[in-house]
C-alpha cells in the first residue's frame, strides 16, 4: 500500500513547501493539488459534498504554479493533480505545462484529471456543460498526440489542429500517468479509455466502495479488459477502513489534510504517520 495526500493550497494554509518536504521526510509517496480557477459568485450548481461550499474553492493557488515550488523543495516526492479541470484549459497550453512540469520534476508528474461539477465555473471557460465530457475525452486524446509525436496532428468536433510542434516532451514515456476522477460506468468508460489509473472519491462505507469496484471489474471484463491501478480520493485516517480498502484493489490512499496552518497540519502528519507504522505492521 502507497501513502499520499490532498490539499487545497493557499495563502493562509501550511507554505506548501514545508509541507511537501515534510511528507518526503516521513515516507509518503504524493502530494496532490485540486482545481478551481475561480467560484461564480452566484450559481445554482449545489456543492456535491453538501452544505456550504468551503471558501478554500475559491482560495486555492492554480495548482501547476504550485506544484512547480513543491518539485523545486523535494526531490522523490510525486506531484500531482487532484484533479485537474481539463474542460477549462486550451489543451495545447495544458500540455505544454504538464511535460514542462513532468520533465522538470524528473518525471515526478501525475496527471489527475476530470471534466468538474461546478456548471457555472465552466460556462465562464466557454464550455457547455452537457458536452463537457466529450470535450474532456478529446482534450486528452490531443494532448496525448502532442506528448507524443513531433508532428502532432488532432481533429476532433472541439479540437483541431495540424501539424504542431511542442517540446519538451514528458519525461516519463510515452506520457505522466492519467489519473481519471469519478465514479458510476461512465467513470469506468473514460477510465479504461484514455486513463491510466483509477481515482475515485472515498465512498461512506467499504462495502459501498466494495460494490462499485466489483461493477468496475464486471463492466471491464465485457469489454476484454483488466481493471487498472486503484487510487482512493479522501481515505479516512483508519487502520481498520484502509485495510478494508485494499481488500478492495486499493493500492494508493490519498488522505485530504484541511487548508490549515503548520500546527494543524502537523498534527495531521502525525496521526498518518503514526497509522502508517500501525499499518505496516498488521499487513507485514
Amino acid at each position: 500500500m502507497q501513502y499520499g495526500a490532498l490539499i487545497f493550497p493557499t495563502q493562509y494554509s501550511i507554505p506548501i513547501e514545508l509541507l511537501a518536504i515534510e511528507m518526503e521526510d516521513r515516507g509518503l509517496i504524493s502530494l496532490m493539488f485540486p482545481e478551481h480557477t475561480h467560484i461564480p459568485a452566484s450559481r445554482t450548481t449545489p456543492y456535491p459534498g453538501g452544505g456550504e461550499l468551503p471558501k478554500e474553492y475559491a482560495h486555492t493557488f492554480d495548482p501547476f504554479v504550485a506544484l512547480s515550488i513543491v518539485a523545486a523543495k523535494t526531490k522523490t516526492l510525486k506531484i500531482g493533480t487532484g484533479i485537474s479541470l481539463v474542460v477549462e484549459r486550451d489543451p495545447i497550453v495544458l500540455a505544454k505545462e504538464v511535460a514542462s512540469l513532468d520533465y522538470l520534476s524528473g518525471g515526478r508528474f501525475e496527471f489527475g484529471v476530470g471534466a468538474g461539477w461546478n456548471r457555472e465555473e465552466m460556462s465562464n471557460h466557454g464550455t457547455e456543460p452537457t458536452s463537457r465530457f466529450k470535450l474532456l475525452k478529446e482534450r486528452i486524446e490531443a494532448m496525448k498526440e502532442i506528448w507524443t509525436n513531433d508532428n502532432a496532428t488532432y481533429h476532433g468536433d472541439f479540437v483541431n489542429f495540424d501539424n504542431i510542434w511542442s517540446w519538451p516532451k514528458p519525461l516519463t514515456s510515452p506520457h505522466p500517468p492519467i489519473l481519471v476522477g469519478g465514479d458510476g460506468e461512465s467513470a469506468f468508460a473514460r477510465t479504461l479509455d484514455y486513463g491510466d489509473i483509477w481515482m475515485p472519491i472515498a465512498r461512506n462505507t467499504t462495502e459501498e466502495f466494495g460494490l462499485r469496484v466489483q461493477a468496475f471489474k464486471e463492466y471491464a471484463q465485457q469489454v476484454g479488459r483488466d481493471i487498472p491501478p486503484i487510487y482512493l480520493y479522501g481515505a479516512p485516517i483508519s487502520a481498520k477502513k484502509i485495510i478494508e480498502y485494499q481488500k478492495h484493489s486499493v493500492s494508493r490512499v490519498l488522505f485530504w489534510l484541511p487548508s490549515a496552518d503548520y500546527d494543524t497540519i502537523m498534527s495531521y502528519l502525525d496521526r498518518i504517520t503514526a497509522l502508517i507504522a500501525t499499518l505496516n505492521e498488521e499487513m507485514g
